[in-house]
């Protein structure tokens, strides 16, 4: 059975307020509601929420330490220094490594490499490998992008081996802030930036936006970047608002109009050029597929020319020759076809673990070991359990002689807390609120697991143990119009900060077609109406509800949560809802 969920319908907005803007604005209630509702309360707000504008980013000069890190790359350029663009092997460590180094060739720099570490061999951020690396091949500057904000040993140790470091990050700093040339990151506190949730790829942008405006390079120049920066920001779940809204929003438009070659040819593997590229299509189909490179293992080798998985994934990203990008393309699909068996077969083990150890499964949460789990994909499993179990999780495995894992919370826990109250117990630890990422050594497995659940146990409220389904408004059928669609859909790019909004309808039916779909019937599809307006019939799917299935089928009445979606099937467009949760009524 599904966990029982429990639902919370928002509070209305000031009502002369929202029947301000829904007059001004020609949209339902329901819809200015929802704009009051997410703070944009003013006709002023709405406007540039409906409009963003490429004018209203933010002077990248107000990031700390913006000034130095332009500063010295004008002086490598200047000097024909060897550049070394280093990144996280995630989607978006490799977009923002891919971005920059387009940049640098754009503005004519030829003498640079990229490097993405090896997960396997060389684990997250700053590697002593990569470092020497860089030496061996005359690098004088490293930009490091999505990760070295806490690696001040390495820095110091690659400025006695005479390379320089910017690093642009976006994860939270530790109180040493690592003594490099530049350290461009909103969320130093010292830094006065005004948003502090850019990606990483996009602090990366931010410092590219900076070369040119003092270089007077017009800003068309850089924007055919901006689909790799979209590909970031949706793939690496940052707030969807303020600067990151207006760059989604023009990179979505170039991801769709004009994408770079090597994006293009992940869109076509994907099926997506029959439509409009959407945020939900690069979070569940282009962006497992970049990261699948860099979670897939490498032949071991000491020669300094042996790429990583995640060097795949950038190679196709800064490639400018079709059939090349086409090739590469087909390599990255093959690394996910791969990492999606390997997935769902320890997803199983974890699962089968869990539920043969009562002891686990009575906890606030889920700490689990198995040392011939595959490093890359522990994260996914972690997400995995929370889906079915819904807690703080942990899933470790064993690489490189150390014993490293992923943690994933649920809204409203504060895992990287959790995390860091061990911290004296492990080698490195790093992540925010919701994921995080650790490594210690085997022998301290069992006290972790035990100081963890601990912590949760004492400071997690049980209360939000029980998903919350957050509805923002409730809504009869006949209120689903096609011009209320179509000022729903101008609420896009939805993401955090701004969610596709969540509408409930209560005793709604089904007239007897409804019918499970899917590999395994794992899905509830049916066409639903409203018993007292029957001609509102509106197709709908609910995904992994098959519980549901005889009592729908029966023309009993239900209660529905969800979201309005396009449908696309076999050519056609079709309005969807996308159910959420389903709740039985007499």
């Amino acid at each position: 059975m599904p966990i029982e969920k429990r639902w919370e319908v928002k509070p209305l907005g000031e009502k002369a307020t929202v029947e301000q803007i829904a007059s001004s604005l020609h949209i339902a209630p329901v819809l200015a509601n929802l704009l009051v509702q997410r703070g944009i309360d003013t006709l002023e707000k709405a406007h540039k929420f409906f409009n963003p504008q490429l004018a209203d980013l933010h002077d990248p000069f107000l990031m700390k330490d913006m000034d130095r890190a332009v500063e010295r790359i004008e002086q490598a350029v200047e000097r024909g220094e060897k550049i070394m663009v280093y990144g996280d092997y995630d989607v978006d460590g490799t977009t923002a490594v891919a971005l920059m180094y387009k940049f640098l060739r754009l503005i004519g720099h030829r003498n640079l490499m990229f490097y993405i570490p090896d997960r396997y061999t060389e684990g997250y951020g700053i590697s002593v490998r990569g470092i020497d690396i860089a030496a061996h091949k005359g690098v004088k500057l490293v930009i490091a992008l999505d990760c070295g904000i806490k690696a001040v040993e390495k820095v110091d140790y690659a400025r006695t081996k005479g390379v320089d470091f910017i690093i642009c990050d976006h994860h939270l700093p530790a109180e040493e802030i690592p003594r490099a040339v530049a350290v461009l990151d909103p969320k130093r506190t010292d830094c006065t930036y005004p948003f502090d949730e850019l990606s990483g790829c996009g602090v990366g942008f931010k410092l590219v936006q900076a070369y040119a405006q003092k270089h007077n390079i017009p800003f068309s120049s850089i924007e055919p970047l901006l689909d790799l920066l979209v590909v970031s920001i949706a793939s690496d779940i940052v707030s969807l608002t303020d600067e990151n809204r207006i760059l989604a929003h023009y990179g979505l438009r170039r991801l769709n109009n004009s994408p770079s070659e090597g994006l293009s040819s992940i869109i076509r593997i994907c099926n997506l050029t029959e439509h409009d590229i959407t945020i939900d299509d690069i979070v569940f189909k282009i962006g497992p597929r970049i990261n699948a490179a860099g979670r897939m293992r490498v032949a071991e080798n000491d020669d300094y020319d042996v790429p990583s998985g995640g060097y795949a994934a950038v190679k196709l990203l800064v490639e400018g020759n079709e059939a090349a990008a086409h090739e590469f393309g087909g390599m990255i699909d093959e690394f996910n076809q791969e990492r999606k068996s390997i997935d769902r077969s320890v997803t199983q083990e974890a699962h089968d673990y869990v539920e043969s150890h009562p002891e686990i499964k009575q906890r606030k949460s889920t700490v689990i070991y198995n040392p011939k789990w595959m490093k890359g994909i522990v994260g996914i499993v972690a997400s995995r359990l929370i889906e079915t179990y819904y807690r703080p999780t942990v899933v470790l495995t064993k690489s490189n002689g150390f014993v490293t894992g992923s943690a994933r919370s649920i809204p409203g826990f504060d895992l990287y807390q959790a995390v860091e109250s061990c911290a004296d117990i492990l080698e490195n630890f790093g992540g925010h609120m919701y994921a995080a990422g650790l490594t210690l050594r085997e022998e301290k497995v069992e006290e972790f697991t035990r100081r963890f659940n601990d912590y949760v146990e004492a400071n997690i409220d049980p209360q939000i143990l029980i998903p919350q389904v957050d509805i923002d408004s409730e809504l009869t059928f006949s209120d689903i119009t096609p011009d209320f669609y179509a000022s729903l859909n101008r609420f896009q790019p939805f993401g955090p900060g701004n969610n596709s909004p969540v509408f409930a309808s209560r005793r709604v039916i089904n007239n007897g077609d409804a019918k499970l779909v899917g590999a395994e019937l794992e899905h509830l599809r049916m066409d639903l109406m409203q018993s007292e307006r029957p001609n509102t019939r509106i197709q709908t799917i609910a995904f992994q509800q098959p519980t549901h299935y005889e009592w729908v089928r029966s023309g009993r009445p239900i209660d529905i949560c969800y979201q309005i979606v396009e449908n696309r099937y076999r050519g056609k467009v079709s309005m969807q809802l996308r159910i959420k949760d389903i709740k039985r009524t007499e």
